[in-house]
């Protein structure tokens, strides 16, 4: 059964928890400088609870000290976990990046759903999660607050 319309697949529990559990490195893709912004709330939350996160974001040269990134090809570690703050009619685009990359997981944002490009990343080997928030994920299965 779908839920809000999106094939069960790409919300397997399995998948986020040991997404949640095992990663260390996330890039936001569309991350913004404003403290309002969802995006900015989650990477601030992912930066306290220990990982690695890198900004990317054309717009930004830094974002709270560390360096922002115009695209996931700039980024020069391993990425664990896309997490995309993006429209969905521009996901697919990340989605190739991703897979380009070499990235271990496409995670589309809520909102952000774009079944061809969670196809895309999946037929590639990733591990995909859509329409879930990382931070509300990482909350429930690691305990932090």
């Amino acid at each position: 059964m779908q839920r809000n319309g999106i094939d069960p697949v790409w919300q397997d529990l399995g998948v986020i928890e040991r997404l949640v559990r095992e990663s260390r490195t996330v890039a936001v893709v569309g991350l913004s400088a404003r403290p309002d912004r969802p995006s900015h709330g989650v990477a601030r939350y992912l930066v306290d609870s220990g990982l690695t996160v890198f900004p990317v974001n054309p717009s930004l040269r830094t974002w709270e000290g560390l360096p922002a990134y115009a695209s996931l090809a700039e980024v020069p570690e391993h990425i664990d976990v896309v997490d995309v703050f993006r429209q969905p009619e521009f996901v697919e685009e990340v989605a190739r990046d991703a897979v380009a990359v070499g990235a271990g997981a496409l995670w589309l944002q809520l909102g952000v759903v774009n079944e061809p490009a969670a196809r895309l990343a999946a037929e590639a080997g990733l591990d995909v999660v859509v329409d879930r928030c990382l931070a509300v994920e990482h909350r429930e299965v690691v305990g932090w607050s």
